[in-house]
């Protein structure tokens, strides 16, 4: 840009001292007119005429050659300019041509509809395109890339698993279509509401970690998704402990992650709450919930700490018996074991004892 400005000042400054020159001609010919006869002075004033329109001229055809010079050249920088901006973002158009071409360096099939798993994860696409031929589709994998919308997934009728995390979605939208998707991850996005999600019957796992979910009002819809069995709503904002409610209402629900939210410091003794809330939790947070945890926790919640330790003093003297149990039986599966070998060792000590020393080494042998 800098060099154009450079030229377009270099052709100013020629037509300025063009014009000049121009005005020091008609002061000449003025004097001239006074010098010469009538006849001359007529003659030399066409002279001048001609060479003005001349000069006029080539300035003009020197102007215009210059104006289309910078105005190719400002092309040029623009486009050029454009393109740097383009591969800057680092953004990627999912095209048919680049599908076939990571099918092809992942030994996939080279026609579409045949390929059951597709992996188009850190490509960078910023959108969701040309996908209407993978028909026969029942793994997609999405994670990071520049994603900012849920689209053009209609053809996709038969997926199964969807992972999108790592991407900038903010909406859960546009997966009407997908009534066989068994797994959503759209974990580590900006989704601040759960949401269109009833129309997915088989949805089983939903991880929705690292969100911008808040309030109770943002989890609401999960009391009309009844399928889904594990949820993971960890590494949010959720600080309302009447969440337990909405939660209370997922007939269905046995994996449950809340880690990394303000509503656990809020919920007073936490993990026995939400094991005596939620009857068919088996998994809270990083561990299992046990038998013994679970019993315990309802002897808790009706007796309080003293009902609690006799609950776990119960278990675990039943632990001990039964650990006590099976080394007994495992004692007395050796006796019987020696009790039954006893009689053939005697018989073979008579009968050594009846024959000769070397006789009885051959046979104890």
């Amino acid at each position: 840009v800098s060099g154009i400005q450079v030229q377009l000042e270099d052709a100013e400054q020629e037509s300025e001292g063009k014009s000049i020159e121009n005005a020091i001609n008609q002061r000449q010919s003025k004097d001239s007119l006074n010098e010469y006869s009538t006849g001359d002075t007529f003659r030399r004033v066409q002279k001048d005429v001609k060479t003005q329109e001349k000069a006029i001229n080539c300035m003009s055809r020197a102007d215009q050659q210059n104006e289309q010079k910078s105005d190719g050249d400002h092309k040029l920088v623009t486009s050029s300019f454009s393109q740097r901006t383009e591969e800057k973002r680092g953004c990627v158009r999912m095209t048919k041509k680049i599908l076939q071409d990571i099918c092809k360096q992942q030994k996939l099939y080279l026609t579409p509809y045949l390929n059951d798993t597709l992996y188009l994860h850190y490509k960078g696409f910023d959108r969701l395109e040309n996908l209407e031929e993978y028909t026969g589709l029942k793994c997609l994998w999405l994670q990071c890339n520049g994603l900012t919308k849920i689209e053009n997934l209609e053809a996709l009728t038969e997926l199964r698993c969807l992972y999108l995390q790592l991407n900038l979605i903010n909406k859960i939208e546009n997966l009407e279509p997908l009534q066989k998707l068994n797994s959503l991850n759209i974990s580590n996005n900006y989704v601040k509401t759960i949401e269109n999600l009833s129309c997915l019957k088989d949805l089983q796992t939903l991880q929705i970690a690292h969100n911008k979910l808040q309030t109770v009002e943002d989890i609401q819809h999960l009391q009309e998704c009844p399928s889904i069995s594990v949820l993971d709503l960890s590494h949010n904002n959720l600080s309302d402990p009447s969440i337990i409610t909405v939660l209370e209402t997922m007939p269905n629900l046995h994996v449950l992650n809340l880690m990394g939210n303000e509503v656990i410091k809020k919920i007073a003794n936490y993990r026995k709450t939400l094991i005596v809330r939620l009857k068919l939790l088996t998994y809270l947070d990083d561990r299992p919930v046990f038998p013994k945890d679970r019993a315990c926790a309802e002897a808790w919640a009706v007796g309080g700490l003293e009902a609690e330790k006799a609950e776990r003093e119960k278990w675990e003297t039943r632990e001990r018996k039964k650990i006590q149990d099976s080394i007994d039986a495992l004692a007395a599966i050796r006796q019987k074991a020696e009790e039954k070998k006893r009689p053939k060792y005697m018989e073979e000590r008579d009968t050594s004892a009846k024959c000769g020393n070397g006789e009885a080494t051959d046979i104890l042998e």
